[in-house]
């Protein structure tokens, strides 16, 4: 099969469960695949390279960093995005060979469908449209941290097919990468002067998010999944702002003290 003019573009760190299933679904389209690794301590390098992959050693900079890192080193005309637990449907990768031939956009939307607790996710979290591929000509850059963004200059249309996204490998493994997102997402709203109060941030937004996430989005049809989903998100919602209120607290301790030692 004739490759694409395509670079694939994956950030990775400690990914060997999964990133072989991911860059074995791409290497038949892929001229390029481009892997930026932070020191992982697993054999997600070694795997990659079986694969054909260009793997670069990097120093972790934050979500935006490491991937505009990867966006640099390739050298294809067009850019397909992943993150290491994602994997490409065969009916997407119909859909980017069959769209090639003829782009009419400079950039594409792919939904994204969540694995979680034994099955796909149908009705919450989707549909999930994400920018990922992308000509490198439209100047795409990635913006933000943990909530990053894929920012092109140009028009952009929708792809069929989905992108399989496999986040956890179970709910001590959510529960742990929660409090390390909620902890960048705190420290994120602290820089930003970000106020936060006790009653509405602490005790109602972690209730608000449960409603959202299991009435609004239609978590109960679900079933089990998607009440045990919807209290996840209420508690990472609790720990962001927990968070922030600790860092508010820590600072104006520290200025207390600080203005105490001037005089």
């Amino acid at each position: 099969m004739d490759k694409l003019p395509l670079s694939v573009a994956i950030i990775a760190y400690n990914e060997e469960d999964i990133i072989g299933k991911t860059l074995e679904a791409v290497r038949d389209i892929a001229s390029e695949i481009i892997v930026v690794d932070s020191h992982s301590t697993d054999r997600t390098r070694e795997i990659a390279e079986s694969y054909g992959a260009k793997v670069y050693v990097e120093e972790w900079k934050g979500y935006a960093q490491q991937k505009n890192s990867a966006l640099e080193k390739c050298t294809q005309e067009w850019i397909l995005f992943l993150d290491a637990d994602e994997i490409v449907s065969e009916e997407l990768k119909r859909s980017i060979k069959e769209e090639l031939k003829d782009p009419q956009a400079d950039g594409y939307m792919i939904n994204r469908k969540t694995y979680y607790l034994g099955g796909f996710l149908e009705h919450v979290w989707q549909p999930e449209w994400r920018l990922r591929l992308v000509r490198r000509s439209a100047d795409p850059v990635w913006k933000g941290d943990i909530h990053e963004v894929l920012l092109i200059k140009g028009r952009t249309r929708k792809l069929k097919g989905d992108l399989y996204h496999f986040p956890y490998r179970g709910l001590k493994n959510q529960a742990l990468k929660g409090v390390e997102f909620a902890q960048i997402d705190a420290k994120e709203k602290f820089k930003a002067g970000k106020k936060v109060s006790f009653t509405r941030d602490i005790l109602l937004r972690p209730l608000w998010t449960f409603f959202k996430e299991f009435f609004l989005r239609k978590g109960f049809l679900e079933g089990r999944r998607g009440l045990i989903l919807s209290l996840m998100a209420s508690y990472y919602t609790f720990l962001k702002y927990s968070f922030l209120y600790e860092l508010k607290l820590k600072a104006d301790i520290g200025d207390r003290l600080w203005r105490r030692e001037e005089r």
